[in-house]
């Protein structure tokens, strides 16, 4: 199992590069960050920056989006990226939430993002592309490389992932629910002929690493606020019956009261005071050491590849040092 550090890339940067150079020196393997340009700095300044100060760290937003950037625009950053400094990049990308939604936008179709991953991903690679129907193409690009992981929850959204994505991230630490999500992405990649094992799964959730379980609950319990935002998505769609989606994932979220973005992703958050604890639990990772190599070893088992670590909490260096000392480790 490869593990991930996930950043906020509040100021200053070069904080975020050096959590990131450390998270490096401790073992890890990718370097995520949110993306969201109203909210937080613009990622892939700062990547720049982190690609310089490592050797082997892959970067890339956890998530993206098919509609605050131009398509051609998103492929040339990665190209660019990767032909400075070799292919250590991965696109992380979804429907849209917090970028689109504090502008009040909506988060974009499956059938856009559909056409959006296709055309970011042929750019980047150096292949002909045809956003709106004009051929374009990076003539600078020679033989390119960009995984493509497509974040998602719902039926059809897995369906997609399974079809087309290089990877799919699920943004939940629930065995239950991975289970669930991981099996649909899989069947949705035989039917497309795919070979389910080529299609990377990536969790990302908080981990907090303590003996102060309540504590660490307030810490993480934004995280369940921030899903909720996807679930209610979902249940506006498909209903919250239990049909279509687990009710294991929608039924939480009927206290729910709204949702301010000033506070997306941070602890303490006003918001995700409708989260249960029993949600924070099955979401995130918390305890000592012990309980977190429990629950990765259940969700390895599963058939998870990465297990990204959100870091937006009071226990950040801690944490990192505790995986980078005894969890990656005992889990390689």
């Amino acid at each position: 199992m490869d593990f991930g550090v996930v950043l906020q890339t509040d100021p200053p940067a070069s904080l975020v590069v050096e959590r990131m150079r450390q998270a490096e020196a401790l073992g890890f393997t990718h370097g995520w960050t949110f993306d969201s340009c109203v909210l937080w700095q613009e990622p892939f300044v700062i990547y720049s920056r982190i690609l310089a100060a490592t050797e082997r760290l892959r970067v890339g937003p956890m998530v993206t989006n098919p509609s605050t950037r131009d398509w051609t625009v998103t492929a040339s950053l990665f190209a660019t990226l990767n032909d400075m400094y070799g292919p250590r990049t991965v696109c992380g990308i979804g429907r849209g939430d917090s970028a689109v939604r504090v502008t009040g936008g909506e988060p974009t179709t499956l059938a856009r993002l559909g056409e959006a991953m296709a055309v970011i991903k042929d750019l980047a690679e150096g292949r002909e592309a045809r956003p709106g129907g004009t051929p374009v193409r990076l003539p600078w690009v020679g033989d390119g490389r960009l995984p493509v992981w497509m974040g998602a929850y719902g039926p059809k959204a897995l369906d997609l992932a399974g079809r087309q994505a290089d990877g799919f991230i699920l943004q939940l630490a629930d065995p239950y629910l991975t289970r669930w999500m991981v099996e649909h992405v899989r069947d949705a990649a035989r039917r497309a002929g795919r070979d389910p094992a080529e299609v990377t799964v990536c969790v990302a959730a908080p981990a907090y690493v303590g003996d102060d379980l309540a504590h660490a609950r307030e810490q993480c319990r934004w995280f369940g606020g921030m899903v909720g935002n996807h679930v209610a998505d979902l249940v506006a769609r498909y209903g919250d019956s239990g049909g279509a989606v687990p009710a294991a994932l929608t039924d939480y979220i009927k206290d729910r009261q709204g949702y301010d973005y000033a506070h997306h992703g941070r602890a303490g958050n006003a918001s995700t005071a409708f989260v249960p604890d029993e949600i924070v639990d099955r979401f995130c990772l918390l305890g000592d050491p012990e309980a977190h190599l429990d629950r990765l070893a259940e969700l390895r088992d599963i058939g998870v590849d990465q297990f990204a670590l959100y870091a937006m909490h009071d226990a950040v260096e801690p944490t990192l040092r505790a995986y980078g000392e005894k969890i990656i480790p005992a889990m390689r």
